[in-house]
C-alpha cells in the first residue's frame, strides 16, 4: 500500500444464506489479513456486512485482493466490495 493506512473496508450484499461470514473470512485469513472490526445484519432475507480489516501483512496487492474478493461474492451469489480506507475516509468526508 502507497499511504498512511494499511487498512481497507470490504462490505458484502446479498440475498441471505448459510456460510458467507464464513467464507470471506476465511478467504481473508488465507491472504493473511486480519478482520479488525465487523458488523452484519440482515434486512428480511437480504444480507449486509462491513468489515474493517488490517492489511500491513497481506500476502495480495491490493488490487488483486478487491478481485479476489469480488470473484468469491460472485461465486457466493453476492456484491463483495473492497475499499482503501483513505478512499472510504476522503468519499464520506462532511
Amino acid at each position: 500500500m502507497e499511504s498512511g493506512s494499511n487498512k481497507a473496508i470490504v462490505t458484502v450484499v446479498g440475498k441471505d444464506k448459510k456460510g458467507i461470514i464464513a467464507k470471506v473470512s476465511t478467504a481473508l485469513s488465507e491472504w493473511e489479513a486480519n478482520i479488525l472490526d465487523i458488523s452484519q445484519t440482515i434486512l428480511q432475507d437480504f444480507f449486509t456486512m462491513i468489515m474493517v480489516v488490517d492489511l500491513a501483512e497481506c500476502t495480495l496487492e491490493f488490487v488483486t485482493l478487491r478481485d479476489e474478493l469480488g470473484e468469491l461474492g460472485q461465486k457466493l451469489g453476492v456484491v463483495i466490495s473492497c475499499q482503501h480506507e483513505d478512499i472510504f475516509q476522503y468519499m464520506h468526508r462532511i
